[in-house]
């Protein structure tokens, strides 16, 4: 017997990879092709059907915590609509500089002002990006400890 683990969430994968149907996993597991769909779709299964499941891959299988693999999908989707306000923010900034910029390059007696401008919008961005993306976070936290206390 092969000696490698795999997710319960790759059992779709391992059955096209064979060229197996849903039927025809299910007869030589002994589980239903309604299991066998509800598995495929990121449902749970019961120690029984993994065994079953098991022994037609000859491989060992376990079920991941969908609760994790949900946080974890959270964590990304709220990071990604992060970096999406960031390079909203971004643009807003850009746009909001090109008339201060012209009315320098026009009046020279401007760039005082384009350079105010060009200052806020940095410290606004960088401000935002210390905030959302958690800059001072967990990690550097840790790490601040283990300087100041000489941990390992």
């Amino acid at each position: 017997m092969n000696t490698n683990t795999i997710n319960l969430r790759d059992i779709k994968k391992l059955r096209l990879e064979r060229h197996w149907s849903q039927d025809q996993l299910s007869e030589m597991s002994g589980l239903s092709i309604r299991t066998i769909q509800r598995i495929e779709n990121g449902e749970n299964a019961g120690l029984e059907s993994l065994k079953s499941l098991a022994a037609v891959f000859e491989t060992n299988i376990v079920d991941s915590d969908k609760k994790m693999e949900m946080e974890q999908i959270k964590k990304e989707e709220e990071y990604v609509q992060n970096l999406k306000e960031l390079y909203k923010y971004i643009g807003v900034a850009i746009f909001s500089l090109v008339f201060p910029f012209i009315s320098a390059i026009n009046d020279p007696s401007n760039w005082g002002h384009f350079i105010f401008m060009l200052i806020c919008c940095v410290v606004l961005l960088v401000s935002h990006y210390v905030n959302v993306f958690e800059f001072f976070g967990e990690e550097w936290k840790s790490k601040m400890i283990n300087m100041k206390f000489k941990k390992k």
